[in-house]
């Protein structure tokens, strides 16, 4: 199934996020409920501290002065308080490192989750966005997604002290607790009215930033370009524009934050200095004792700071549904529930061990393509593309697709190998029909070197293996032409490639990219226009060594003599159509094209 993520917008309401928060939750619901227990203790513990300096306060009142005063009972008060700080202490360092725990596990949980659909789904995988955009899916998001647990885990610790705080204060005052009271139910009326604004606002904030991290991350690929071109004034200065739309779109969303944050703050301190003047009038007019003043005083400020929490946690909510909104929109055509489907962590005890790579069940005898047409537009007939291609791979030959820039060769390999949506036609694997291209030509199968390979900011021996294991590690190497450098890269193998391989040349990083391929066996192997950067001699040592020491099926996307004259079949494709094709003399023969080409390959 070919999906196109820009047909799609996602919308997660309240019940949404309700049950994603929930299911993220079922994951350990142990360990959540632990959290829970251990700080609701935290946040139920100040209250019991101050009622025990009430109760102080009380039984000092009783004493009676004089040297035979009994003193016990203030004693017994002060030690229960002590006692109340230590334990404090205790079970905030408990719940600390449970706290720890729990947000790892929903972080690696959504983070797997998010990599694993985009790495394994069915059907073509394109991001919908830029890749600092998916990057801050990974980031960004999930940390919202975590501070949502959060102030679950702590709003039922500070509910559990809201009730309790309320109780002992309506014992004494009815009237001052409604005051107190009073400002949770005008907050969430204020937050209410701004809900929508503060989901615009942080979308348009984590889009502004996706945008800026991707021009960064674009302009490292392409510093020498830059350079070449003179454009760095340029460069910077749009980097400057897209940097204060940024500014502007975080100051509205952390104005909005603040905002509101500032109105719960003013609507607390107001309610406390009520408070304060009311309950001073009672204890000087003998209408309250001052052990009931102290309790009020001591639960005040905490209390006053908890409900302002309430007021916080709806904008939570709001900013945790944009969160899953953006997930889904990464993940595309995935279930609602994709982010927070249950799935093993391995987070204790040893590492999982890696998987074997799977025994190729049939071999490659012949790969077949029928009437395949893909374009990159989502009809068929749009601009650029392929139309109507057929085309036969047998086992043991070497394939070369050619053509004029523009004709089609990159798009026909990145069509049958699943990397491109096609729109007709089918493809068959020994005379069965591949239902999904992109899940089945992977190795064993099949493995694939792009025209611009992508190399990651490691070294030279991690970009090659990739996870594999390291028997094939020379191999890949001296088959990949690459061995020869090594001497020269000062640490060989060890040496570090630099952000996308920026320390390489172009023709180093295209051999890089093979040696990836080899180090792991397949049937079927893909270059597209691999040997562009690559030296007549070395493209020849290249070829021949593959066509030497492995047994090994090569679809070939090239323009150059080195792999024409090697080719056991030539298709030649032009306006994105297969113009004819056959071994290489008869084409010279019959096809001016591929006279044309073969000539100004020689010019």
């Amino acid at each position: 199934m070919t999906t196109h993520p820009d047909l799609h917008r996602y919308r997660v309401d309240g019940r949404q996020t309700f049950a994603l928060a929930r299911r993220i939750i079922a994951y350990n619901p142990a360990l959540f409920v632990l959290n829970m227990v251990l700080w609701a203790s935290v946040y139920l513990l100040p209250a019991a501290m101050a009622w025990t300096v009430s109760e102080l306060f009380r039984r000092l009142e009783l004493v009676t002065p004089g040297p035979g005063a009994e003193l016990t009972p203030v004693w017994l008060m002060l030690g229960v308080f002590a006692a109340i700080r230590v334990l404090r202490f205790g079970v905030f360092y408990a719940a600390f490192l449970k706290f720890i725990e729990l947000i790892g596990t929903t972080g690696a949980l959504l983070r797997r989750n998010l990599l694993n659909y985009l790495l394994t789904a069915s059907g073509t995988r394109t991001l919908p966005d830029t890749p600092a955009e998916a990057v801050s899916r990974f980031r960004d998001d999930v940390e919202d997604v975590n501070q949502y647990i959060e102030a679950w885990v702590d709003g039922f610790g500070m509910a559990l002290f809201v009730l309790v705080s309320v109780w002992l204060m309506l014992r004494v005052d009815p009237l001052l607790t409604l005051l107190t009271v009073a400002p949770l139910f005008l907050m969430i009326v204020v937050v209410s009215r701004l809900s929508p604004r503060i989901r615009t606002y942080r979308r348009r904030m984590r889009e502004a930033t996706a945008r800026v991290t991707d021009f960064i991350g674009e302009t490292f690929g392409a510093v020498g370009a830059v350079k070449l071109a003179g454009r760095e004034e340029q460069m910077v200065a749009h980097l400057r524009r897209l940097g204060e739309t940024r500014q502007k779109a975080a100051l509205g969303d952390v104005l909005l934050t603040e905002l509101i944050r500032g109105v719960n703050t003013n609507m607390v301190f107001l309610a406390t200095g009520l408070v304060l003047l009311l309950g001073a009038r009672l204890v000087v007019g003998g209408q309250m004792v001052v052990a009931d003043f102290v309790l009020f005083i001591g639960l005040l400020p905490r209390l006053t700071g908890t409900l302002g929490f309430f007021g916080d946690w709806i904008a939570t909510h709001r900013r945790t549904g944009v969160a899953f909104e953006r997930m889904g929109r990464l993940l595309t055509d995935a279930p609602t529930d994709e982010p927070a489907r249950h799935a093993p962590l391995g987070l204790r005890g040893e590492l999982p061990a890696l998987l074997p790579q799977a025994a190729l069940a049939e071999p490659l005898r012949e790969l077949e393509v029928r009437g395949l047409s893909a374009q990159y537009g989502h009809e068929v007939g749009a601009s650029g593309g392929v139309q109507d291609v057929n085309l036969t791979v047998r086992r043991g030959q070497f394939v070369v697709v050619t053509g004029r820039i523009g004709s089609g060769k990159s798009t026909l390999v990145r069509a049958l190998l699943g990397l491109l949506p096609h729109q007709r036609g089918e493809i068959l694997w020994n005379g069965e029909r591949v239902v999904d291209p992109a899940s089945f030509f992977v190795p064993p199968r099949s493995s694939y070197t792009a025209q611009l390979p992508g190399l990651f900011s490691d070294t030279l021996r991690e970009n090659v293996l990739s996870g594999s294991g390291e028997e094939r590690l020379d191999r890949a190497v001296r088959l990949a032409q690459l061995d020869t450098d090594l001497a020269q890269l000062g640490q060989g193998l060890n040496t570090p490639v630099g952000a996308r391989g920026v320390k390489l040349s172009g023709g180093q990083v295209q051999r890089t990219a093979v040696a990836r391929m080899l180090a792991r066996d397949a049937d079927l192997l893909v270059f597209d226009d691999v040997s562009s950067a690559l030296d007549a001699r070395t493209e020849s040592a290249l070829w021949d060594a593959l066509s030497r020491e492995l047994d090994a099926t090569c679809l070939v996307v090239s323009h150059r003599r080195a792999a024409l004259s090697r080719a056991d079949w030539v298709v030649v494709l032009g306006g994105g159509r297969v113009l004819d094709q056959g071994p290489l003399p008869e084409l010279l023969e019959r096809s001016a094209e591929m006279r044309a080409l073969w000539a100004e390959e020689a010019d």
